[in-house]
């Protein structure tokens, strides 16, 4: 059976970091891989994660399945901190929520969901989106589009081309939407941008798939969530992904969330149902330990406030890679307009040069990037922005 198989191609970003730690280069510069790292390159662990690790193992009883739900105060905890505890969704008992092995891992349930809903629907996605996305939706047999979304030569939005295609898409469709900090482009919408954009929504009827990875790494956990809120206020029926990699520094945890809403609390629970169905035939129960951690965290006043205080930090650093990026290429006489950088939010945007320059980058300074330009803000540092920054201008 396995002679038929043929290799598949390997992951751009994976392979960059392999070749990255192949190389010898005294000032090499990572900005290929997609996680925060301090000033030093090093992705910490927070310190409020420090200590609701420590208090996990101090009462932590029994290691038997948590159940397809996951926790229920995990559950609730990240639907609070998406909604809002007092949204109108949650008052009237519209929303469920499964807790899940990552971001990815409640994207791939939402998509056996969807799958589950509509066979023949088609899932929209920004042009461009993040490189998973597709491939995740394909696996699930679902056909994959895209709608318009960011003008590499302007370095902005396609606003009126995102509009106009989201006016021609059906009530039977899915369109994903990035909650905040786009990933790849950086490119946000803004508040009134999301009002137009929840409008179209309503008025066609598809359903939004919102994908938040990044919530507190654009303005602040309340403000990211904006456009979440909105459209769950309304809309009938949505879907949202929620990722705890992130802004608690959880990457290898693997915990996530998928909450569903939908029009009543009855069709809420025939949702759940579903929803409970396809978790059961994907992975059975989902981990527990990062779910532990979060409602640990979540749960107690105090170390909220350090988590958020933290996430700030980490904010406010990558906000400051962005204006001293563009800073360090004004000062080595770069003539072209680099502003877009520093207006773009969390931990992705374009460079905005060619797959060619880019390899320049790669061969003769070491620096590693994606082929599209794509660069995690977050690999850039006092301590080496200076050659970032004249290495660029050598090749532009």
């Amino acid at each position: 059976m396995f002679n038929t198989l043929t290799a598949m191609p390997a992951d751009p970003i994976l392979g960059l970091l392999t070749q990255y730690r192949q190389d010898s280069h005294p000032q090499k510069i990572d900005l290929g891989v997609g996680v925060y790292k301090d000033p030093v390159g090093h992705t910490p662990i927070l310190d409020c994660v420090k200590t609701a690790e420590r208090l996990r193992t101090e009462t932590e009883t029994t290691k038997v399945y948590i159940g397809p739900t996951g926790s229920p105060q995990f559950n609730s905890l990240m639907t609070e901190l998406a909604f809002g505890s007092t949204h109108s969704a949650l008052i009237a008992d519209r929303i469920r929520t499964v807790s899940t092995p990552g971001g990815t891992g409640a994207l791939r349930v939402a998509a056996e969901f969807i799958k589950s809903c509509n066979p023949n629907a088609v899932l929209w996605v920004s042009d461009p989106t993040w490189a998973n996305h597709t491939g995740l939706f394909e696996a699930a047999g679902i056909t994959v589009k895209t709608y318009p979304y960011y003008d590499y030569d302007s370095k902005s939005l396609k606003f009126d081309e995102m509009k106009a295609a989201l006016n021609n898409i059906g009530s039977d469709d899915v369109v994903l939407l990035h909650a905040c900090c786009h990933n790849p482009s950086g490119m946000d919408l803004t508040k009134a941008q999301w009002d137009e954009i929840i409008s179209i929504t309503a008025k066609q009827g598809f359903t939004p798939l919102i994908d938040m990875a990044y919530q507190g790494f654009g303005d602040g956990v309340e403000e990211d969530a904006y456009g979440v809120r909105q459209m769950a206020a309304k809309v009938e029926e949505m879907i949202l992904c929620s990722s705890c990699s992130k802004n608690f520094g959880l990457y290898r945890e693997r915990i996530g969330a998928c909450s569903i809403i939908a029009k009543d609390s009855n069709k809420a629970n025939i949702a759940f149902s579903v929803l409970l169905y396809v978790v059961r035939c994907i992975y059975s129960m989902p981990p527990a330990h990062g779910a532990a951690l979060v409602e640990t965290i979540l749960g107690d006043s105090e170390l909220k406030q350090q988590w958020l205080d933290e996430l700030t930090g980490m904010r406010n650093r990558i906000n400051g890679n962005r204006q001293m990026l563009v800073n360090k290429l004004i000062e080595h006489g770069v003539k072209q307009d680099f502003s877009f950088i520093a207006n773009q939010k969390g931990m992705f945007s374009f460079l905005g040069i060619n797959a060619a320059q880019v390899e320049t980058l790669k061969q003769q300074h070491s620096i590693y990037m994606v082929g599209s330009s794509r660069m995690s803000i977050a690999g850039i540092s006092e301590a080496n922005v200076d050659y970032l920054a004249k290495s660029i201008a050598t090749i532009l």
